[in-house]
């Protein structure tokens, strides 16, 4: 395999754990849903979850910088193959739904970059109604990003690299903007700090101890992701040193990012005024949030309503054209990490022989291509089948929902294992007691875990809706069994016979 070229800088690993991780509506959707006292429980959130998770991460691949397999290598060399490949395939079939959700999904940003606002309920063509043109749309995505990214690691790095870009230049945007309309209008914020603004939501649906708790739900899940390069630590430039900083400086501007994106939406934008009608909501509240600093920014500086409105309009399709590249670049790289660390990482033996082979450039470009048939059969059944298939849609999104995130603490307890083996190189070390190591591993555990118990029991505190939590059980458990029987099929036709 020639790699030469194509090793990944610590620029671009960073910019590629930005676009996996961030997400700039979690800002807009922090500070809709509960204003300024948002920060509070993403401060608390970076500290108990991501923070430490990410040293973990970044000690894991700085460890194992030789292997190819990712989560798998780690979980597998810190405590048994068996334990490693039920949690990575539960973590890999959870990003499949995640392409179908997505690729859909991805049109709202891409008809606000055009038309400046979402368009794609109007969508028809040929006599389709818009959730079938929206699927040919998403089927046709599909196919396009598995075959550019099979074309190799760097066709990845670039378009990554240019969603990452635009992430950074929307909070960019968004921070330099707003502090020039707190500047323009006497550094008099839209929204007071007061004596409660940063613990008590202006949104009275955020009241309540349940909603409160809904939301370290929402704030956890916003920092989630970050393993998916776990798989990449092979394909980068000197990683024994260049993974650890790349995971660091990315997990801190992450953190703060957030906060201090909260925070300036407060400058310009006033709840009561700007964010409390009955039309916006969690899908459009970015577009609204980023278009109201365009308005408020012109109005700041004494322009006419028309001027103001077209400000507006334009920064509107920014942040669709922003979104729309974000979404992209986190695309490619999940298209391709996640199904290079089960296929790379995992017993050969498992998988046919022709879907673990690679080609010329070092892509499982077969297992790619199954991949794509995977996901475009899921959005042609759950498009075209009826109400019931687009209800077994939603099913499975339920299902996915916890397993995405269980293998979080599958991997901090793999952390204990593998601390106390001697036999490693550890280039990178941020946790040097046990005592350290047992309190970061308990804190991470301890607060996925109650996200994951919370998030499956809110449907029957809420509404009594007793078939999503079952959904959202039965989602681990059926992957999990899946998993065994692979695994199991395994052991006894190569493992019993060796």
């Amino acid at each position: 395999m020639n790699d030469n070229g194509k090793k990944l800088t610590l620029m671009s690993l960073i910019l590629m754990i930005f676009t996996s991780v961030f997400g700039f509506t979690n800002i807009t959707r922090a500070y809709f849903l509960m204003g300024y006292s948002a920060i509070p429980w993403y401060i608390l959130s970076a500290l108990t979850f991501f923070i430490p998770y990410a040293f973990m991460i970044a000690e894991f691949g700085a460890a194992f910088r030789k292997e190819t397999g990712g989560i798998y290598s780690w979980m597998n060399k810190s405590v048994n193959s068996k334990y490693a490949f039920v949690v990575t395939f539960m973590w890999y079939t959870s990003y499949l739904i995640w392409m179908v959700n997505v690729s859909t999904g991805i049109w709202v940003p891409f008809t606000n970059l055009i038309f400046g606002k979402d368009m794609t309920s109007t969508f028809a063509f040929l006599g389709l109604t818009a959730p079938k043109v929206l699927a040919i749309l998403a089927i046709l995505w599909m196919l396009a990003i598995t075959f550019l990214s099979s074309k190799g690691l760097d066709k990845i790095q670039k378009v990554t690299s240019v969603g990452g870009t635009f992430v950074a230049l929307i909070n960019a945007v968004l921070i330099v903007g707003a502090i020039l309309v707190l500047i323009f209008n006497g550094f008099e914020l839209a929204q007071p700090i007061t004596a409660t603004a940063f613990t008590t939501s202006p949104n009275a649906a955020y009241q309540t101890p349940l909603s409160i708790f809904s939301f370290l739900v929402f704030a956890l899940f916003a920092y989630g992701g970050l393993e998916v390069v776990g798989g990449l630590v092979d394909k980068t430039e000197n990683p024994e040193k260049t993974f650890p900083k790349g995971i660091t400086l990315a997990a801190i501007i992450v953190a703060i990012g957030y906060s201090v994106g909260i925070l300036c939406v407060g400058f310009f934008s006033n709840w009561s005024r700007d964010l409390s009608g009955d039309t916006i909501n969690m899908a459009n509240v970015a577009y609204l949030t980023v278009g109201n600093l365009g308005y408020y920014l012109g109005d700041s500086l004494n322009l006419s309503q028309g001027v103001c409105l077209q400000l507006a309009a334009w920064f509107s399709r920014f942040v669709g054209l922003s979104m729309f590249l974000a979404l992209t670049g986190a695309f490619f790289t999940l298209i391709y990490s996640p199904i290079k660390q089960l296929i790379e990482g995992t017993p050969k033996q498992i998988w046919p022989k022709k879907l673990i082979k690679l080609d010329d450039n070092g892509m499982p470009v077969n297992a790619m291509w199954v991949q794509c048939f995977i996901v475009v059969i899921i959005i042609a059944i759950t498009s075209f089948g009826g109400d019931t298939s687009s209800a077994f849609l939603n099913y499975l999104i339920l299902m996915s929902n916890v397993a995405m995130t269980i293998p979080y603490i599958f991997i901090a307890l793999a952390f204990i294992p593998f601390k106390k083996r001697e036999d490693i190189e550890r280039p990178f070390v941020i946790y040097k007691s046990k005592g350290a190591v047992l309190v970061a591993t308990a804190v991470v555990v301890i607060t996925i875990t109650f996200a994951n118990v919370f998030t499956i029991i809110q449907p029957i505190l809420e509404n009594r809706d007793y078939v999503s939590t079952i959904f959202q059980i039965a989602g681990p458990i059926v992957f999990t069994v899946i998993a065994l029987v692979l695994f199991g099929r395994y052991e006894r036709n190569y493992l019993r016979k060796q």
